[in-house]
């Protein structure tokens, strides 16, 4: 007998020869039959059949080169009766790329194109319920109401599958497969399946039976578990900012081209997949923000759920706020300073501060330097405390063993420059910050606080002892409640310190600023000296010089990292004759040494990277006109 096809756009195919009706014993089994998970196996792989992913639900596509290839014998489910039911529904979920009535081939398609208020052709998944009794045919789509179909061909009344099979997908010979997806294929005899699929969470993918390989993929494979099948997803490619993160998405890839990584939508977020290496090409400029006088000095910091800040200091009366709005910084308060040199943010518990550095006393004569904190119910910084200090360079905010501290680098008092420098400690039941410990300075430029295992240090940078800027700076150990002086450096004038790791190993950076002395005359390459990197020797438990730098008066060191490239900049500002000098990036080369002990070529300047300076210092110029040589009694005011 010729057979008949049952499908969505031809999904389902099946032929049988005809029987007496003297024969006729009707199937009343109502357990749902998986016809897909039938056609496709789970513990073996067949030939054509792909899962493919589409907004965040799995499918099979068929890609078999014979259309007849995914099908299996009736009398696998119809082992006690080889007569088709007479009442029967098939549920199906599918994504068809288009359905015209044109095509001929099956029962179903002309139910399907006859009925015409349901256009199958869409980009996502949707659930279709065919219920069939006494010839009379009803459809429901994603669980809606269901509408009577008028078939073109009726339905038999009595139909054998004795010696017949089931076809997945074909469209006979000469159309091939079926083009689409096909994600649930059922057939639930002798009942109508809307009141098992209905109401359901998500109506479009209404589940009465979804085949194992498919519910298999919603889970993560183990790392040696080979997929059953060829897989799939939808790739998503940007050369924007990247796309949302969604259940929609969820499983989906993305590509992002400008940055050559391969990204996977799990849980809500772009997880890398595939990522090339960072690296750094260039650096451009991207704001020029305007300050009221000389910016001395940067911070830039997070308040949590309020955004992200920068605090200049200046030099004149006036230091500025600025928050990131729209992708730039914006104004956002000023704040009255004297000569301000730097600012430090810190956090106690859930209080937020921001400590200025006042070098100048103020109108009235009086030295100090002030703790903001940050109201939340002004949404500003609000004066806090004013600490004694004198020409204060910079404030290191630290904790050791769960106590919070604040160490001021002053500079000088009056004419001398060899004055202490004090370290504040917290005060839980006072709230303030009370002087703990004072340490001999130098003309005191910088702190700089880290620690190597259990043990806390700080290093000072000295700069000016009255008469040479050939001074020792210092690094000084927490022991029993106090530092405690762990190893001496010689520096010449030194304005900074820079601690860094890479890998296992520490560094110790310092910028030396100028090699003067009250009974040589000073010469312009005195400014063009060696500014030298240290590097932790833990067997000897002292810090070792690791390599020489020259560098034009520098000022400041940082360091930071790309991908897995490591460099440190350095900020010149004056060779003895001009300030307009190249400031340099150095990238790490190997961190080699030779075997007589000198290092190797360990920091070599980045190809490419260099930042021209057209102020006289990238970090301040309130030093500079000392270091251009007045001497005598204020040779760093």
């Amino acid at each position: 007998a010729e057979p008949a096809t049952l499908a969505a756009s031809r999904a389902l195919r099946w032929g049988s020869p005809s029987h007496s009706a003297s024969s006729v014993v009707f199937a009343t089994d109502l357990r749902p039959l998986d016809l897909l998970a039938e056609a496709v196996p789970l513990h073996s792989a067949m030939g054509g059949v792909r899962t493919v992913q589409v907004q965040g639900v799995w499918g099979l596509q068929l890609q078999a080169a014979a259309p007849r290839a995914v099908s299996f014998p009736a009398s696998r489910i119809f082992f006690r009766c080889d007569l088709f039911p007479e009442e029967f529904s098939i549920v199906m979920t599918l994504k068809c790329p288009h359905l015209t009535p044109k095509v001929s081939g099956g029962l179903l398609t002309s139910l399907l194109t006859s009925a015409g208020k349901h256009p199958m052709a869409t980009s996502a998944m949707r659930s279709l319920g065919l219920h069939e009794v006494c010839g009379s045919f009803s459809l429901t789509t994603d669980c809606g109401l269901p509408v009577d179909v008028a078939a073109d061909v009726p339905f038999p009344a009595t139909l054998s599958v004795g010696g017949a099979r089931f076809f997945i997908g074909s469209r006979k010979r000469a159309k091939g497969l079926f083009t689409g997806l096909v994600r649930q294929l059922v057939l639930l005899p002798g009942a109508d399946a809307t009141p098992r699929l209905c109401p359901s969470r998500d109506a479009r993918l209404a589940v009465l039976a979804i085949p194992q390989v498919l519910q298999d993929l919603a889970g993560r494979p183990e790392d040696n578990e080979v997929l059953k099948y060829p897989y799939e997803t939808d790739l998503k490619v940007t050369l924007g900012s990247q796309p949302p993160c969604t259940k929609v998405e969820a499983g989906q890839f993305w590509l992002d081209v400008s940055r050559k990584g391969l990204y996977l939508c799990v849980g809500g977020k772009w997880v890398s997949v595939l990522a090339a290496k960072e690296k750094l090409d260039y650096v451009e400029e991207h704001q020029r923000l305007p300050t009221h006088s000389e910016t001395l000095g940067i911070e830039v910091f997070r308040i949590p759920e309020v955004g992200l800040f920068a605090a200049t200091a200046n030099r004149k009366a006036t230091s500025a706020i600025y928050k990131w709005t729209a992708g730039r910084f914006v104004a956002y308060q000023s704040i009255r300073t004297h000569q301000a040199q730097s600012w430090r943010h810190f956090i106690i518990g859930k209080q937020i501060f921001l400590a200025v550095a006042n070098f100048a006393p103020n109108d009235r004569g009086q030295e100090f330097s002030v703790i903001y904190k940050w109201s939340a119910r002004r949404q500003k910084f609000t004066p806090y405390q004013r600490i004694s200090t004198h020409s204060a360079r910079d404030w290191e905010a630290f904790q050791v063993d769960g106590e919070h501290f604040l160490a001021v680098a002053n500079h000088r008092e009056g004419d001398n420059h060899n004055v202490d420098s004090v370290i504040y400690k917290w005060n839980p039941q006072t709230r303030l910050f009370e002087a703990n410990q004072t340490i001999a300075t130098s003309g005191a430029y910088d702190w700089e606080f880290f620690t190597v295992g259990p043990y806390s240090f700080l290093a000072v940078a000295n700069t000016f002892n009255g008469t040479s800027t050939r001074v020792h700076s210092h690094l000084y150990i927490w022991l029993v409640g106090s530092f405690r002086l762990f190893q001496s450096f010689l520096t010449f004038g030194a304005a900074d310190w820079e601690v860094f790791r890479i890998g296992e190993r520490l560094f110790l950076a310092v910028a030396n600023s100028h090699s003067y002395d009250v009974e040589m005359q000073a010469q312009n390459d005195s400014y063009v000296i060696n500014s030298v990197i240290y590097e932790l020797n833990v067997t000897a438990q002292t810090f070792v010089k690791f390599q020489d730098i020259p560098t034009c008066s520098a000022l400041d060191w940082e360091f930071f990292s790309v991908g897995e490239d490591y460099f440190l900049v350095v900020a010149n500002s004056f060779d003895g004759s001009t300030f307009l000098v190249n400031s340099i990036i150095y990238r790490a080369m190997g961190l080699g040494c030779l075997s007589s002990g000198l290092c190797s070529e360990a920091w070599a300047r980045s190809t490419g990277v260099r930042i021209l300076s057209d102020s006289p210092s990238l970090t301040g110029s309130a030093s500079l006109p000392s270091l251009l040589g007045r001497f005598g009694s204020s040779v760093f005011p």
